[in-house]
């Protein structure tokens, strides 16, 4: 089966033909590095660290995810410390690389900054001037939607609601209140840098536009992000972007992730539930809020909860502990063992239906602790490794999760269950079950659940 997308520009799930099979290209926003990185800023990078493991195994991928470090936000909180902007991106940018690591996103091929290529950019803003996409008007540089018949396409929106909800400044200046910055000028105390225009920083848009062009070509295969950004952002890269290019597409496939609301409310500030990803990578499992985050389709919105929380780490328990009772002991190699099975590559080829993946990894746990023969056991369990590397799950040791999972340092250590186990064990044998039920229950109050499986009986810590 060959992989397919939905694709949002032409609002259907379509094949991926790569124009370039040798060289595939996808570009995927970045984080504007002002501040910590939140469980929804998280989603996207997961959903297209699959992509990209997906794409690779069958295409040599050049994937690029900018990072913005030049904005007014940035500009705002650099001013409030009395720093420069360096400082305050160096901070986060490193915080958000400490996160992705702990999620198991892969560093991207490309990671392109705004500030080492404002040359670029303003080379960009030059074209579109000489091309009549352009205008200069009060010291700024703004993008002419009128000259551009065919903005809205990707949103699908009226020019009213294109108006009211873009980012940007309704201006005196402005020919048309749809028109967009693509370069401010700068006061004294905010950064910036000289240009044909005036001394001044670029507007949120041309910085994408003109990054991949930079690294990836002037038309590339996929460009991703949350749903969040198909207007005005992506819609403007559209627009700049084909004028630039003499009329030939931008992206040929475009890949919008949903949103996540935190207790069935949108994040915010004033509600005061806005869910950073390092304050919950400290109560759950990095791994686990990996697996939460896959659990729903990429495109449909996910509400995340405590209870979201708590199950993906009882899936993992599962999963490992299915690992562990066939006798695999090591964290997964770096490099696949083996063939990820075909049901779960054709789930994720299916617009990355990541709910049916993680089904098929279920089922080929319920079939390892279902069978008795050690070596088959053992086979179903390296494809249930292999299935989950594709989703970036199942990387640890089986024991390593359990212990990061949860362990009671006040209960009892691993080698007192084992001995109580085969104490209840023999209880049993001799048909002593209130004896044995006791030992499990004291076993529960120490937060150690106590399964009884074909072939003996197995544990994992609950808390």
């Amino acid at each position: 089966m060959a992989l397919h997308l939905y694709n949002t520009l032409t609002r259907a799930r379509e094949p991926f033909v790569p124009a370039d099979p040798e060289r595939v290209t996808m570009y995927v926003c970045g984080p504007t590095v002002y501040n910590f990185a939140h469980i929804g800023n998280a989603r996207p990078y997961v959903v297209f660290d699959v992509l990209a493991r997906l794409l690779r195994r069958r295409y040599p991928l050049v994937y690029a995810r900018n990072v913005t470090d030049v904005d007014d936000k940035i500009n705002a909180a650099a001013a409030a410390e009395g720093v420069g902007i360096d400082v305050v991106t160096a901070r986060y940018l490193a915080a958000f690389h400490e996160d992705m690591t702990a999620l198991g996103v892969a560093p991207p091929d490309v990671e392109p900054r705004v500030t080492e290529h404002i040359d670029e950019i303003v080379g960009f803003i030059e074209r579109l001037l000489a091309a009549g996409h352009a205008y200069e008007a009060d010291g700024h540089v703004l993008f002419s939607v009128e000259s551009f018949p065919a903005y809205g396409r990707l949103s699908g929106r009226a020019k009213e609601d294109m108006i009211a909800g873009a980012r940007v400044e309704v201006a005196p200046y402005k020919r048309d209140p749809a028109d967009f910055v693509l370069w401010k000028p700068s006061p004294p105390d905010v950064v910036g840098w000289p240009s044909p225009w005036g001394r001044g920083r670029p507007g949120w848009h041309i910085e994408c536009s003109t990054m991949a062009e930079t690294h990836l070509g002037e038309t590339i295969d996929i460009h991703g992000g949350g749903q969040d950004l198909i207007f005005p952002h992506h819609e403007n890269e559209v627009a700049q972007s084909t004028c630039a290019h003499g009329g030939r597409p931008f992206a040929r496939y475009w890949v919008h992730n949903g949103l996540i609301t935190v207790d069935g409310q949108k994040m915010a500030k004033s509600v005061g539930n806005v869910l950073l990803l390092r304050d919950l990578l400290e109560r759950v499992p990095a791994e686990a809020v990996r697996l939460a985050l896959l659990t729903a389709h990429y495109r449909q919105p996910l509400d995340w909860t405590e209870q979201l929380e708590s199950e993906a780490v009882q899936k993992l328990d599962r999963l490992y502990g299915a690992l562990r009772d066939a006798g695999i002991t090591e964290p997964a190699p770096p490099e696949p063992a083996g063939e990820p099975p075909a049901a779960v590559v054709a789930a994720l080829e299916d617009d990355l239906n990541t709910p049916r993946a993680l089904a098929e990894l279920f089922e080929l746990a319920r079939a390892a602790n279902r069978e008795t023969d050690p070596a088959k056991r053992r086979a179903l369990a390296a494809e249930l490794r292999a299935g989950a590397g594709l989703l970036g799950l199942l990387a640890d040791a089986p024991d390593a999760w359990f212990a990061r999972a949860g362990g009671n340092a006040e209960g009892p250590a691993d080698d007192e269950i084992e001995a109580l186990l085969e104490r209840r064990a023999a209880l049993r044998k001799n048909r002593q079950y209130a004896d044995a039920d006791r030992i499990r229950d004291e076993l529960a109050s120490h937060g150690i659940l106590i399964e009884d499986v074909a072939g003996g009986t197995r544990w994992r810590r609950t808390r």
